[in-house]
């Protein structure tokens, strides 16, 4: 009797790890492309080196560059703080890099404080006036968890992905993976 019962409590542990399995071995979720982005745009941070954008950052910046290019989008927020003792903000850089490709200060706002994706959109909701909705430029892999975080703090927002790199890394896609089914189990607050 004993063996029955470890085999039933055993049971849905085999379960589990096996539908978590099945969904780290799923393609990469992707989030739907905004057809046409809001006014406002919110840049998620990803790293600077030395006061320059790294490749993924630049992929965000020029994409949310085209975006405004090809017209509506009114303000450009760029998100992301600065490591300890970095005198360079993830914000300060992004906005400084799309001024140089000729989009206005006055349509630019950094946010310099956040680390992480949910404080990439807590801090730039106070910059925002209220319920205005965003389009969320991040990369692909990065765009359905954003988007879940985004709806969980009640932005309402859309996303319009950067493309990856030709070979993106598979541990950071994994990353996301875990990240999105975490969020999904765990939840976030506002």
């Amino acid at each position: 009797m004993r063996a029955r019962g470890s085999t039933l409590t055993l049971l849905p542990l085999l379960l589990l790890g096996a539908l978590a399995l099945g969904f780290l071995l799923l393609p990469p979720a992707r989030a739907p492309r905004a057809e046409r982005p809001h006014a406002v745009l919110v840049v998620l941070g990803a790293a600077q080196y030395a006061g320059r954008p790294s490749p993924a950052f630049q992929r965000r910046l020029d994409h949310a560059l085209g975006l405004y290019r090809a017209g509506g989008v009114q303000t450009i927020v760029v998100t992301g703080g600065r490591r300890p003792g970095d005198p360079h903000s993830e914000g300060e850089v992004g906005t400084s890099y799309l001024r140089r490709q000729g989009v206005p200060g006055a349509s630019l706002i950094a946010e310099t404080r956040s680390r992480t994706t949910v404080e990439n959109l807590r801090n730039a909701r106070p910059l925002l006036l209220p319920g205005t909705p965003v389009t969320l430029v991040t990369d692909e892999a990065h765009a359905p968890r954003a988007l879940a975080l985004a709806h969980a703090l009640g932005l309402e927002a859309d996303a319009s992905a950067s493309p990856l790199s030709a070979h993106p890394n598979r541990r950071y896609l994994l990353r996301e993976k875990l990240a999105l089914m975490a969020y999904a189990l765990l939840g976030v607050r506002g």
